[in-house]
Order: C-alpha cells, then sequence, then structure tokens
C-alpha cells in the first residue's frame, strides 16, 4: 500500500494538489493522511497577563482545524468512490515541517504531496514560504510539488533534467520510476548544458541512468543553456509537451556552485507543471 501525506491549509491550492494525489495514484492503493498544523507563535506576542485569552484562542484554532479536516473526510467520502483509496486526518499543534518530520517514520510515508502559488517577488516569498521550508527540511523522500492552476489528466511524459556529474542511486528513482510504470509513461533525459561532450565521469553517470531505465521507454535530449538553468528548462518545456518534471536533489549542487542559482527552488516556484523533487541521498 502507498502511503501519501497531504499537508493542507484549506485553499483552494491545498485541494487541488488533493485532487492531484487522487487522479496520479488513482489505480494504486494508497492511505491518504491529510494534515493540518497550526502553531499560533506570534500570538506568543501577547505575553504572560494574556495567558487565558490566549489559551481560548489556542483552542479556537484545534476546533477549527478539526473541524475543516472533517468536512475534508466528508467530501471525500461522499464523493470520491475509489475502493483503493482510505483516508485519515492529522491535527497538530506543531510547525508544519517538524510535523512532517514526525509523521514521516511513524506513519511510514512514501512521499509528500503539497501545492505553491507560483508568483514573484515578496508574494513568492509569503505565499511559498510552507513548501520552501518543507523542500529545505524533508531532503530523504520524495516530495511532489503541485502548481495551484495545474489541473491533471495523465501522465504520458515526464522530464528529467540533469547534467550528469552526481550520481544517481536507484533508491533515488524509485519513486519516478513507479510512476512512470503506473502511467507507462515515456522518460526524457533533459542534459542542460553549454558543452554538450561529455566527461569520463558523466560518461559512466549516463549508462547508470540506462541501466535504471532499461526497462522503461526513455531518451535523452539536449537544451543549450541560456540566461540561466531555469530559463533553459522553462524554454524547452514551453517547446515540447510535458505532463511532470522531476528534480533530484543534491546539497549545492554543480548547478548552484557553478552559476550560484538555486534551480530547484526557482523551478518548483515558477513550473506550471507539476514538480517531483527526488530525495538527496549520502
Amino acid at each position: 500500500m502507498k502511503r501519501i501525506l497531504l499537508p493542507t491549509d484549506f485553499s483552494n491550492n491545498a485541494w487541488n494538489a488533493l485532487f492531484t494525489a487522487v487522479k496520479v495514484y488513482a489505480n494504486v492503493e494508497c492511505q491518504f493522511y491529510l494534515l493540518h498544523t497550526y502553531e499560533p507563535n506570534a500570538l506568543n506576542l501577547l505575553g504572560r497577563k494574556n495567558e487565558k485569552r490566549l489559551g481560548v484562542i489556542y483552542n479556537s484554532l484545534a476546533e477549527y482545524s478539526t473541524q475543516e479536516l472533517r468536512k475534508i473526510l466528508d467530501y471525500l467520502h461522499k464523493n470520491h468512490n475509489n475502493p483503493s483509496h482510505s483516508f485519515e486526518c492529522i491535527s497538530k499543534s506543531r510547525v508544519l515541517e517538524e510535523a512532517i518530520q514526525e509523521i514521516i517514520p511513524t506513519k511510514d510515508i512514501d512521499i509528500v504531496v503539497m501545492g505553491t502559488q507560483g508568483a514573484t517577488g515578496a508574494k513568492e516569498i509569503f505565499m511559498g514560504s510552507n513548501a520552501v521550508k518543507v523542500l529545505k527540511k524533508i531532503k530523504n523522500y520524495p516530495v511532489l510539488v503541485v502548481p495551484s492552476e495545474y489541473n491533471f489528466q495523465n501522465l504520458k511524459t515526464l522530464v528529467l533534467p540533469t547534467n550528469y556529474t552526481q550520481t544517481y542511486r536507484k533508491q533515488q528513482l524509485s519513486a519516478l520510476t513507479e510512476l512512470v510504470t503506473i502511467w507507462n509513461a515515456k522518460i526524457q533525459i533533459l542534459h542542460v548544458t553549454a558543452e554538450f561532450e561529455l566527461n569520463d565521469i558523466q560518461n559512466d553517470n549516463r549508462e547508470v541512468l540506462k541501466n535504471y531505465f532499461s526497462t522503461l521507454d526513455y531518451s535523452f535530449y539536449n537544451a543549450e543553456f541560456e540566461e540561466d538553468i531555469s530559463h533553459s528548462i522553462e524554454k524547452y518545456l514551453s517547446k515540447n509537451t510535458v505532463d511532470l518534471m522531476a528534480m533530484i536533489r543534491y546539497e549545492h549542487t554543480f548547478w548552484e556552485k557553478v552559476i550560484g542559482e538555486p534551480v530547484i527552488k526557482k523551478i518548483t516556484f515558477h513550473s506550471k507543471i507539476p514538480v517531483l523533487i527526488l530525495p538527496e541521498y549520502e
């Protein structure tokens, strides 16, 4: 059984992530965990003299959390008629990323699915703060990030941008290969660089990918570096029909070291398709 964690703040964006998750894994036996967290840190500014008032507000937050989760559950029971799917609600008084860290091992979570609302400037920082914090903390598990306006219908093509400089591990790619197998999708391995000739290390890593994907439908593509990595990938996506993008998380990636560009963060917030952030392993 697939165990999927769905953080929610009850927004339309969170609902869209939920709908995407149940469609992506429609033909898979799944246990979904709906998580809402509340942490009234700002209310601590009221001070000790207002502890009673703080307690009342805190209780209200707990009641609201439970009530709204129950509404989601009621909706799913009435409208989601998939016998392979079951749902459980979790309400926690905790910072979101800390709650996720606690729940992943206790519930044996396979993947986290959450929404993000693409924007620019200060609005991006505000609206995307939860997703940023989760991606910073949850490094050893796959996270599927769903844009607010995306309407998932099918998974025919998945793109994996890479420069072949990092070593690939089979466990890292398992969430990707699982989805491709479920949907019988094609993998486009996209090499983004200003120099397409590969060195020995890159050739070896490319062979590793060929070995891992040997039973799947995959092909190699090149994208010329223009302006920055994010722009180069976006340009490729705009010219090709792609349903989902996967990116391997590495601490201090080659792209960041050489170009100073936080590629995963930029791609995650500006992508118009879901982004599967694959885990980092030592």
